[in-house]
């Protein structure tokens, strides 16, 4: 592979506006995709086959209403300067009706007037879900909102019908600052910077160009190109980084620049192939899972990750031959460029020579240290996003905030039981059934509102007898104590749950507990059902790929172990600041909520590539050196030697993309952003950069063990280049590449 990589970019410096050319072209297609094709995200988290989908379903079929609709919470107050004026409310509520809107749940109707009558929320439900909205329909929330605030109240709106807030690039463009300054001080050269930043945002770019495009023919969640903008960034700017440091090594070391850009594509080429497919394999895997908006961000991070590798691979040898020798120039004064002849006084061999040394103490201590940072783990809570995760100055948040002083915390999150009886005997005494159990339950009830509030009104029942009788089911709401994201209110979903489990078998009728907490239990399920298939497919794979690569069994195996504990120490943090609220206000939280549910599984598919980048970038120069005759242990020093600094920009510039998208707006991709910052740089310092070479010098030679059976089965990959020596020296081209 070295020696076909190696022609590769010979070939792209050579034919340098060719190359540049088309991906000029591409990204041309992909902006006209993206301007004229594209269509609007979806964050609606559901899946089909569970309970609380159904009810929706159910309900579809049979009224032809879109249960799951978007929701609108208007919610006014006097902020107690006396009751609230019913006209001038009902007139608000006028203004927000547009023909989209289903039904409108008037408070003083309903009865969500506050006892003092100084705070009321109306119920706006649509026809259709919150991506497909129209301008007027926000519109008419807007105004209305204004309406109320003219008579002198004050006036909010949450719910999936809430104005979200437009995803920004102020993430990209912190990541892309950290990134250019790390990249300076690497290089000490502006120019040379300036490479990897311009490769990998045209890989971004055509990444999320491809995304949004596809956006206008499937259903995407406004996280799927947000990840792949992180991710393709992220990997970019690295796997350009690795390149271009091998490329300025073989420059100082007297080649040309022709030769010089192929070898670098020959030899760090191949380990960005390797370390790209292990990104690629774990994005990809998420598919696995069944579970649809998972296997839309992971493809589409996939998609992201195989361009980014193709784009260093091709479009970067490209600019280095349209630069020519002005990539030495641009010095920046007190900077030094990587000079791989002084690797001997580097703060990288003082560091690997410690750690080697005391390799002892330094297992202890990194292990110990890293089970203490993951002990948050063992409380951590899931739940979907909800208002009260907002930032506090926002209008959903405050809506929710009102809802949940004046009216209980569960008023933002009711549970409904749909009760299907088209197969009961008797429709009537099965739903009366089904209150009554619901009834039994006294936990975290706040209160209980069957299909017929007034028993005792002859019309009443006559209209609700009627109406099952047309549609077959009846649908009962439980207004939980707490809020929608709690501990308690998921155990009430269970429990109501296990207390109509014989409904079926007594009445003929069928129960669902659905609602926006009930789909996050199903959800939570689901992705639990699915983590221990997902984790045996990808890392099973990815062992594969790394025993190929490294040509050993131990080398694999302590790669998966070291990313256990990256993955710990991450969600242990994650669940510290998000969850209990230690230094929260830093990255702009400014309320305790539940971790993201789809971030445990997310974060292990995403850290575990990125993870195994660092261990391919890091161990495979090692690999090099002890192919080539170098003791085991010296070969551990030597080959970190070689690697840190590089390595530590690398993280750098990664942990500094992930910690700019910690600072956005959105709750998921703020918590994606800060959890895989995390992870990033536990994983390259203390796992990769200190453990690592701990262990390895501990064990010393049997590290590259292979039994002689399985090493004649494998295919040699040589990530070590030696192909790509034989057929230099063979053609008389030039010396081997320089280690």
């Amino acid at each position: 592979m070295a020696w076909n990589l190696y022609r590769l970019g010979r070939w792209s410096f050579r034919h340098r506006f060719r190359v540049i050319g088309v991906w000029v072209v591409l990204l041309a297609v992909g902006g006209a995709g993206a301007v004229f094709l594209s269509g609007q995200t979806d964050d609606s988290f559901q899946l089909p086959d569970t309970e609380s989908s159904q009810a929706f379903d159910l309900i579809k079929d049979r009224t032809d209403v879109q249960a799951d609709g978007a929701v609108a919470r208007l919610v006014v107050t006097t902020d107690g300067g006396g009751a609230l004026d019913r006209a001038v409310v009902e007139a608000a509520l006028k203004t927000a009706t547009t023909d989209h809107v289903a039904s409108v749940a008037d408070p003083f109707t309903t009865g969500t007037v506050s006892e003092d009558g100084t705070t009321a929320y109306a119920t706006i439900t649509y026809d259709r879900t919150g991506p497909e909205l129209s301008g007027a329909d926000r519109d008419a929330l807007t105004e209305a909102v204004t309406q109320l605030e003219d008579a002198g109240l004050t006036a909010a709106v949450g719910g999936d019908a809430a104005e979200t807030p437009a995803l920004s690039h102020t993430s990209e463009i912190i990541g892309i600052a950290i990134a250019l300054v790390v990249l300076a001080i690497t290089f000490g050269s502006l120019v040379a910077a300036g490479m990897p930043l311009l490769t990998a945002i045209v890989g971004v770019g055509l990444g999320i160009l491809g995304v949004t495009t596809l956006t206008g023919f499937m259903d995407l969640s406004s996280v799927t190109p947000a990840l792949a903008s992180m991710l393709g960034l992220a990997v970019g700017i690295d796997y350009a980084l690795f390149i271009m440091s091998r490329f300025k090594h073989e420059v100082s070391q007297g080649r040309d620049l022709e030769e010089a850009a192929a070898v670098a594509t020959g030899t760090a080429g191949s380990a960005v192939v390797f370390a790209g497919l292990t990104v690629i394999i774990a994005l990809a895997g998420l598919s696995v899972c069944g579970i649809t908006f998972l296997t839309q961000m992971g493809l589409a991070g996939a998609a992201t990750v195989a361009i980014a590798v193709v784009v260093a691979l091709t479009l970067l040898p490209a600019l280095l031959a349209l630069v020519g020798k002005r990539i030495t120039s641009g010095h920046l004064p007190g900077l030094h460029d990587i000079e791989p002849g002084a690797h001997e006084r580097t703060a990288g061999h003082r560091w690997v020579r410690l750690v080697t040394r005391h390799r002892v103490p330094t297992l202890v201590l990194g292990v110990a240290g890293a089970i203490a940072l993951s002990i948050p783990v063992a409380s951590m809570e899931l739940a979907l996003p909800d208002d009260g995760s907002r930032p506090a100055d926002s209008s959903p948040r405050q809506a929710f905030d009102l809802i949940a002083e004046n009216f209980g915390a569960g008023a933002n999150g009711p549970l409904t039981v749909v009760i299907d009886t088209a197969q009961a005997g008797d429709p009537v005494a099965a739903v009366d059934a089904a209150v009554s159990e619901i009834g039994t339950i006294k936990k975290d009830v706040a209160a209980v509102v069957p299909p017929v509030t007034d028993p005792g009104d002859a019309t009443s029942v006559a209209t609700f007898q009627a109406q099952l009788e047309q549609v077959r089911f009846a649908t009962i709401t439980v207004v939980p104590e707490s809020g929608p994201s709690a501990e308690a209110t998921k155990q009430l979903v269970r429990d109501i749950r296990a207390g109509l489990s014989d409904l079926e078998s007594a009445t003929g009728a069928v129960p669902y507990v659905t609602g926006q907490t009930a789909a996050g239990v199903d959800i939570a399920q689901s992705l639990s059902d699915a983590f221990p298939v997902y984790l045996a497919v990808v890392v099973g794979l990815a062992f594969v790929l790394l025993v190929l690569v490294f040509r050993s069994v131990l080398v694999p195996l302590k790669a998966v172990i070291g990313f256990l504990g990256s993955v710990g120490v991450s969600l242990g943090a994650t669940v510290a600041v998000f969850q209990w609220g230690w230094l929260s206000q830093l990255i702009g939280i400014d309320t305790k909520s539940p971790v993201m549910f789809i971030l445990p599984l997310l974060l292990t598919g995403i850290l575990f590539g990125l993870a195994m980048d660092y261990e391919v970038f890091l161990v495979s120069r090692m690999r090099e050196e002890f192919v080539h005759g170098r003791g085991a242990r010296e070969s551990v020093v030597t080959g970190f030697t070689h690697s840190a600094r590089v390595v530590t920009a690398a993280a750098l510039i990664m942990t500094g993309v992930f910690a700019g998208f910690a600072l956005a707006d959105d709750i998921i991709i703020k918590t994606i952003g800060f959890a895989l910052a995390v992870g990033v740089i536990v994983d390259a310092f203390l796992i990769r950069m200190t453990l690592v070479p701990a262990f390895m010098s501990l064990v010393g030679r049997p590290m590259w063990w292979l039994p002689r059976w399985l090493d004649r089965l494998l295919p040699n990959v040589d990530i070590e280049g030696e192909s790509l020596t034989r057929e230099l020296q063979k053609a008389g081209m030039a010396e081997a590449p320089t280690r």
